[in-house]
């Protein structure tokens, strides 16, 4: 598989098989992935990963915290403009179609969200922390190496799933990875081989036109 290929088949993908991923595997990908772009070689990033028993503690781990949290940052702004909100609004509406869930199904559509905080079936789960001192900058590496990554284990023939969803319990995982407290959680990442026979997985989100978001001077 080469770049192009890995670029074009990269997907994020909401429901895996619970065939397993080798810590080994894993690694070897991390390892690549190290060598992302990094201002000034600060290398900002932090790495936990779950996977196998330590996945199984974790979900427990999860479901049984009572202790409520609030989001570690804003996801998306508070007032989101246009085009921005189409964009959002667009996918969700796909997303939800093809799940045959409609917009008055107030539960389905939240169980759906909720499959995030069980990495949507994957036998292993990536998360990635950073220093609070850090800048935008340094915070633009994090989504950096993530992509590298991504594109690294397509290449291994694994799916991925970038979860942003995860800093609404940076509390709780923060606890049970016993991490310091001068780190702040940016995302999890499901990891695993995609379920093929899943509707969710058919979904192909568009990209806005060419002309709208490249002006050749």
């Amino acid at each position: 598989m080469d770049v192009s290929e890995a670029v074009l088949s990269r997907t994020s993908v909401r429901s895996f098989k619970a065939t397993a991923v080798s810590d080994q595997l894993i690694k070897k990908i991390l390892k690549k992935a190290f060598r992302s772009p990094s201002g000034g070689n600060l290398q900002p990033w932090k790495i936990f990963i779950v996977n196998g028993n330590s996945m199984n503690k974790f979900l427990k781990f999860i479901k049984e915290w009572k202790e409520p949290e609030a989001p570690a940052y804003d996801i998306y702004p508070p007032k989101l403009k246009e085009p921005y909100r189409t964009y959002r609004y667009e996918l969700g509406e796909q997303m939800y179609s093809l799940l045959d869930i409609p917009r008055e199904d107030k539960e389905g559509r939240l169980n759906q969200v909720l499959k995030n905080f069980e990495f949507f079936g994957a036998p292993c789960g990536l998360f990635c922390f950073i220093d609070k001192t850090m800048g935008p900058p340094q915070w633009s590496d994090l989504g950096m190496f993530l992509q590298t990554f991504m594109l690294l284990a397509r290449e291994e023939g694994l799916d991925t799933c970038a979860q942003e969803a995860w800093s609404i319990k940076h509390l709780s995982v923060s606890e049970f990875l016993k991490v310091d407290q001068d780190h702040i959680l940016f995302c999890g990442m499901a990891i695993g081989y995609r379920d093929e026979n899943s509707p969710i997985n058919n979904l192909k989100s568009e990209r806005k036109p060419f002309d709208q978001a490249v002006k050749f001077i």
